[in-house]
């Protein structure tokens, strides 16, 4: 095959190790030569001053783990490093050493067979690391309130049955007062504050149960961590609004469609970058986040498939986004679009598809520089009553009839 890059270099990294293959002209033809680094700084810069006395100008590797980034993070200065998709470098079976794998990895990038993944720069990447600690700590606050709720459940207490979070501070006046030795429902109900006093008869039922000694130490133990991960979330969310302030301009107006708010906004900025030019189209864009709908077409026709592997921190940030747009009940377009697709194709097809135009609808006010613009709810009601009326246009100047319309007042 046409060699279009002549000095380049395939890297297969480990945890440890990495083994580098320089392809370079030789007398003879191509040459290989490779050797094998540590991973540690100073081994790095070795490999990376190695590789420029070669002359190398391009180089890949397989996204590893995170283990690509040390080496990634040495090169990406210096000469143009790509990431590439490990699925795109197996698709040929073949021996399987380390040593293979970095020249096999070299002798597709010199002929071109390679794509390079986005890897955003440095800023960016900063500001994604924090972004996905924050997923990461809100999972784990789930996971201790659904502990703290199936002991409450062990000792007949309903509260997760009447308050809407566990985490709430009603909820944990309650809980509290629980732990220090209060067992009157009624005292315990009267704790609670704002709209839950509305609840106070429904609470006293709730709170009517068997919580002993052993439950109380139980709660005591499991808020300790919850409260822990709850300060850590309150730190956090400060320091990716410190780290969001160059970009205030783009959240300002991402937090204009509906259903994303601060941090949906954030995630997006620190997933995507920010940068559409990054992406040819909006299509493109669905795709890489995994929205695009899967097409699997064989002998002329398509068959149902699954959508394709995608950024799955975006992606779940996204449909959640759009859950909450579903809750709105047909208030704008997107709703009206939620409630209109979970009739006919399911609660999370619609969430799925929702959460494709949310992110459609970003690539073009990025690109544009511009807020979001509303259709309206019955916009789709609209579009399909006027290609109703062409059709029906149509069939009767087919069958010879000119037709004027005149439409009612």
């Amino acid at each position: 095959m046409e060699v279009l890059y002549e000095r380049v270099a395939g890297l297969d990294v480990g945890k440890a190790t990495l083994v580098v293959c320089v392809r370079t002209p030789g007398p003879r033809g191509r040459t290989s030569a490779t050797r094998t680094f540590p991973t540690t700084t100073r081994a790095l810069g070795v490999m990376r001053d190695w590789l420029l006395a070669e002359g190398v100008t391009i180089a890949a590797m397989e996204s590893t783990s995170t283990y690509w980034k040390a080496p990634f993070y040495c090169l990406e200065e210096v000469l143009d490093t790509w990431l590439v998709n490990a699925a795109h470098i197996k698709a040929v079976r073949r021996p399987k050493t380390d040593a293979r794998d970095a020249e096999w990895i070299a002798q597709l990038l010199e002929c071109g067979l390679l794509r390079p993944s986005l890897v955003p720069p440095p800023d960016i990447r900063r500001l994604r690391m924090l972004t996905r600690y924050r997923v990461q700590l809100m999972a784990d606050r789930t996971r201790e309130v659904t502990r703290l709720e199936l002991m409450l459940e062990d000792a007949s207490i309903k509260l997760s049955a009447v308050a809407a979070s566990l985490t709430s501070v009603s909820a944990r006046a309650m809980l509290t007062a629980l732990i220090e030795g209060e067992r009157d429902p009624q005292v315990l109900a009267d704790l609670a504050k704002g709209r839950m006093r509305r609840k106070i008869p429904a609470l006293t039922e709730a709170l009517t149960g068997h919580f002993d000694a052993g439950h109380a130490q139980l709660a005591r133990t499991m808020l300790h961590p919850l409260q822990l991960i709850e300060d850590a979330l309150a730190e956090l969310n400060t320091v990716i609004a410190t780290a969001c302030t160059p970009w205030a301009h783009q959240l300002e107006l991402l937090q204009t469609i509906p259903g994303v708010g601060e941090k949906v906004a954030q995630v997006i900025l620190a997933e995507t970058g920010g940068d559409m030019t990054r992406f040819p189209t909006a299509e493109h864009l669905a795709s890489w986040a995994g929205l695009a709908p899967g097409v699997h077409e064989s002998a002329g026709k398509r068959l149902p498939t699954a959508a394709p592997h995608g950024n799955k921190w975006l992606t779940a940030m996204l449909v959640e986004a759009a859950g909450s747009v579903g809750r709105m009940k047909g208030k704008n377009y997107l709703a009206a679009q939620f409630a209109r697709l979970t009739t006919r194709r399911g609660m999370s097809r619609a969430a799925v598809a929702v959460a494709h135009s949310i992110l459609v609808s970003a690539y073009f006010m990025l690109q544009r520089d511009e807020p979001y613009s509303e259709l309206g709810a019955d916009w789709l009601r609209r579009r399909n009553d006027e290609a109703h009326t062409r059709r029906l246009v149509a069939q009767l100047e087919r069958l010879g009839h000119t037709v004027v319309l005149d439409p009612a007042a």
